[in-house]
């Protein structure tokens, strides 16, 4: 820390940055500007799937079959209700002729059948009072987007004697799209005055709290235009608009929160506002830089996946991190030199402050007692901590896996509506299926032969087809059981076991899932080496220790167990559903956990390197373990928790979305959050680090001068400190 009669020592980065404040600012703002410009209209080009493999044969055959066969991939349902009539009663029929009739005339449609016409029993309800007019809308998701917006009105509702709903896949992603959109703007408008209110508790300055929230909304704003022009390219997941969200409201304000609050020590230490700000720079600045990389570095680990659901996320994610980094670096900085001491404005807590106000050191005296108390009694927290952690991650051992369906959207979706009357009138799950699609030319006595062959399989009930087009076929082959059940999904790999004289492809529900749970795990051992390499380097240049990194990865998984296991105990198994709002599919959608893997893994690193680089900084001065354990939770553990509440604040408001997966997301990772910084780095990390000793800062001789050589700090390292450690490690050798 400078001292009050040092000169000032103005780095190169500090000269950048701060030169031309005013100008700084000015740029930032019309950037800022023509971002919510090139950023509008985004969450129109945004998909509501992704969750499917793109190279997988489902995806492949799905393909082949709406080119070849579109009858065979209805997207659009209407469920037609006669009342007391029953569908086959003349009046009823001959409505529903005419509707279908009408529905083959639309521009966009195509493949239009009804139970009226192919008389299935599978398009008929149980009780003989609803059936089925299936359809499927062509085009990608935007153009089926607006094709059902122009021809559903038209349908819904009364004709003559009968009712009519719409439903079908592609009223379910346009109807959840529209949700998440709505949803996420309501989040907004709880979460930004709230978070205001927790930024003015926490700085105590309206200026101050001010700032913060300002970092965030420019990452928010620049991400959406970031994410505009990847639509471009590539399809972008609609879900990724909540974690741009989420993150550039948490990181932002953790972030400024670390910069302002080291500022603001400086000035109180009696140096000049510029001074000042190369001092936070040099020290806060680089730890929020090693931050951001860590975060950015979990994030990118979704990349490795094909589902564009999970890619998303890491387009939006690192874009936000980069992007809440580079405000925080270059606009904050700025500012503060301009509000100089007029950044502690505006002290809205002497509104309700009689008498003294509290000292200054009270909050860091409470965090020094709590690291004191858990340094003594370590092996205690260690073991205690760690076991409540595992135990509450044990429901995850139960989980199940599934496909995101219908139920995602809230009981009253009109969409939802029509796909659970399906499940519970109609025989024979419609739409839940498997299509067998036979490429290759062959006689009918082969295709009977083959569907003689499926027919015997132990989970198949029915077998429909072949439907032939030139040198292409297909059949429907109808499960014993529900659609993605274990059945089911055992039942793709013996259907692509059966021998044929043609080339054969799976697809439907189940096969999906298969597939999209095979490309997960042939990808997820990558994916977790990538993080953990790369977090043991990035841990290992902040600190130069070998055993911190481990502790590291190895405490930051342990903080998301409890998150795993209420996603487990609450989504899954549906407790607290009522209270939450949600329908239980009784399964997790495949790609979630590992979305919110990445996303926790790399939020528990940002509150990890905030702690541990204070701790290195103090043992870098004064080469004490025990009191550099003791000083970084003094002066960390009110900011942490306090960036940990504001976070878990604005996931709690993306969490009242009305879309399972998003309340998921947004629950699942406020918890971790909350967990992380409460549990672990109050409690396990001084414990650990206290039975550690000072061996927790060994590392080899190579590795330790390559530290020193290329590694990062916060602050600088007196050379006395270097030596005398190095004496230490000679005398100990």
């Amino acid at each position: 820390m400078t001292e009050v009669n040092e000169p000032p020592r103005i780095g190169g980065w500090t000269r950048f940055v701060t030169a031309r404040p005013r100008l700084s600012l000015l740029v930032a703002l019309v950037l800022t500007a023509l971002a919510v410009v090139a950023g509008s209209g985004v969450a129109d080009r945004l998909g509501a799937g992704g969750w499917e493999d793109p190279n997988a044969e489902s995806t492949y055959a799905t393909k082949a079959l709406e080119r070849e066969f579109p009858a065979s991939q209805p997207n659009l349902l209407l469920l037609v209700d006669s009342g007391t009539a029953s569908v086959d009663t003349p009046a009823v029929a001959a409505e529903a002729k005419r509707l279908a009739e009408r529905l083959a005339g639309e521009k966009g449609v195509t493949g239009v059948g009804s139970y009226w016409q192919s008389g299935a029993p599978t398009l008929r309800a149980k009780d003989g009072r609803e059936a089925l007019i299936a359809a499927r809308i062509t085009g990608d998701e935007t153009r089926m987007g607006q094709t059902l917006d122009r021809i559903a009105p038209s349908y819904r509702g009364a004709h003559g004697p009968v009712e009519v709903t719409v439903g079908g896949p592609v009223a379910v992603r346009h109807e959840m799209q529209t949700i998440i959109q709505e949803d996420l703007t309501r989040a907004e408008l709880i979460a930004l005055p709230v978070t205001l209110v927790l930024l003015v508790m926490v700085f105590g300055s309206a200026i101050a709290a001010l700032l913060p929230l300002g970092i965030g909304i420019v990452a928010i704003l620049g991400t959406n235009a970031v994410l505009r022009g990847l639509t471009e390219f590539t399809d972008v997941s609609v879900f990724a608009m909540n974690l741009t969200t989420a993150l550039g409201l948490g990181l932002a304000i953790d972030y400024a929160l670390f910069i302002v609050r080291r500022f603001r020590e400086e000035l109180s230490t009696g140096a000049e506002p510029l001074t000042a700000v190369g001092t936070t720079l040099r020290t806060a600045g680089r730890t929020v830089l090693f931050s951001a990389l860590t975060v950015a570095v979990s994030l990118a680990a979704m990349l490795l996946f094909p589902q564009y659901f999970l890619r998303s996320f890491a387009y939006a994610g690192i874009a936000v991190v980069l992007l809440a980094a580079v405000a925080a670096l270059i606009l904050l900085p700025a500012a503060l030199v301009l509000l100089g001491h007029r950044v502690d404005s505006l002290d809205l807590r002497r509104l309700f402050r009689r008498g003294q106000p509290n000292p200054p050191d009270a909050e860091g005296t409470a965090w020094a007692r709590t690291a004191t108390l858990v340094m003594r009694r370590a092996p205690f927290f260690a073991l205690a901590t760690a076991a409540v952690l595992v135990l509450l991650g044990l429901p995850f051992l139960n989980v199940k896996f599934g496909t995101a369906d219908d139920r995602q959207l809230p009981s009253s979706a009109e969409s939802h509506v029509v796909q659970q009357h399906i499940r519970d009138g109609f025989p024979g799950s419609p739409g839940g299926g498997l299509e067998v699609l036979a490429e290759g030319r062959a006689t009918q006595t082969q295709y009977a032969a083959y569907k003689e062959r499926v027919a015997d399989l132990p989970e198949v009930l029915r077998v429909d087809g072949p439907l032939v087009k030139g040198d292409a076929a297909y059949f429907t082959v109808l499960p014993k059981g529900e659609a993605v059940d274990d059945p089911a999904q055992r039942l793709v790999g013996e259907l692509r076991e059966v021998r044929a004289p043609f080339d054969t492809k799976v697809t439907g529900t189940a096969a999906v899932l298969v597939d999209s749970k095979d490309a997960i795990g042939e990808e997820l051992p990558w994916a977790g080496a990538f993080i953990v390499i790369v977090t043991l380097l990035l841990v290992f240049l902040l600190t130069g220790s070998v055993l911190i990194p481990i502790q590291a990865v190895v405490l930051n998984a342990l903080s998301l167990t409890a998150m795993f296991g209420a996603v487990v105990w609450v989504f899954q198994d549906g407790h607290l559903s009522g209270l939450l709002r949600f329908t239980s599919p009784g399964s997790i959608e495949t790609t979630l956990p590992v979305l919110m893997f990445c996303v926790a893994f790399g939020l528990s690193m940002d509150y990890g390197v905030f702690l541990l680089s204070r701790i290195k900084e103090e043992y870098d001065a004064t080469g004490d373990h025990n009191q550099a354990v003791r000083h970084g939770l003094q002066r960390t553990g009110g900011l942490i928790t306090a960036a940990a509440v504001i976070l878990a604040t604005v996931m709690v408001a993306i969490g009242t979305s009305r879309v399972t997966n998003t309340k998921m997301l947004g629950l699942g990772i406020a918890l971790a959050v909350l967990m992380d910084a409460m549990i672990v780095r109050s409690l396990l990390v001084p414990a650990v680090m206290r039975l550690t000793g000072r061996a927790t800062w060994w590392a080899p001789g190579p590795l330790r001068r390559f530290h020193e050589r290329f590694g990062l700090s916060e602050g600088e390292r007196p050379a006395a400190v270097i030596e005398g450690e190095r004496d230490k490690v000679g005398a100990r050798r």
